[in-house]
């Protein structure tokens, strides 16, 4: 995970998606150009919600074309999973999955220098977009979600740059170990309370795991995962 080639380099504009024709920036495109990367994304990318997606502390997306064989083997060789670019996601690599990455962990991108901040959400936004009812639930289940980083020094993107590992700050917690708690174990308390005051988390994830702690239930996802009212 050190040093690793960026596969694809993409942005996209917000587009109508589904039926209701949501607007969604989900469809992004590679580029060939160099792209500027600030605290508030790549120049030329765009949320279709803005209070759900982007911001501070999801300026990037990163999901690992690692997956793509498994997906591939789920439902069969199909194009949007012929390349990079089926889940949304800015930069794909191979090498790197949510077993190993952690919140925390900082990397030298092009000129530019960011940091994991929190693993993806899965939404119904991914049933859409593979035309699969069941999707966002899926990638949840499977843990194979991606993540974000936020920006700690802006700079430029060049298409064939590397990621570069230059500092670990909480190796222990891995965006697989979150990941476990948040969906699988749970109301384990003592990694909730963990997870409430990791500082390298992105606030929004903290302030989830505090909840969980004051009210001993789990938050309904039904919305989220399949867009409508649970």
């Amino acid at each position: 995970m050190t040093n690793l080639p960026v596969l694809s380099l993409r942005v996209g504009a917000v587009a109508p998606l589904g039926p209701n024709g949501v607007l969604s920036g989900i469809d992004k495109s590679e580029v060939s150009v160099p792209l500027q990367l600030s605290e508030a994304g790549f120049v030329g990318d765009m949320q279709g919600d803005t209070v759900r997606h982007g911001g501070p502390e999801k300026t990037v997306h990163h999901y690992p074309f690692d997956h793509y064989a498994f997906w591939t083997g789920e439902f069969g060789e199909q194009p949007i999973l012929a390349n990079p670019g089926a889940f949304g996601e800015n930069i794909a690599t191979l090498g790197l999955t949510e077993e190993e990455a952690a919140i925390g962990d900082v990397f030298r991108l092009g000129s530019a220098v960011i940091e994991i901040s929190q693993g993806r959400q899965p939404c119904w936004k991914l049933n859409e977009r593979f035309a699969q009812k069941d999707m966002a639930r899926k990638v949840q289940e499977t843990g194979r979600t991606g993540w974000y980083y936020r920006v700690i020094e802006p700079g430029t993107v060049v298409p064939g740059d590397h990621l570069s590992l230059l500092e670990r700050r909480s190796p222990e917690w891995t965006l697989a170990r979150i990941w476990s708690t948040f969906y699988v174990n749970t109301l384990d308390r003592s990694e909730l309370t963990a997870i409430a005051g990791l500082s390298r988390l992105a606030s929004g994830w903290r302030a989830h795991a505090a909840k969980r702690l004051e009210s001993g239930t789990v938050e309904d996802w039904t919305r989220r995962l399949q867009g409508i009212q649970g």
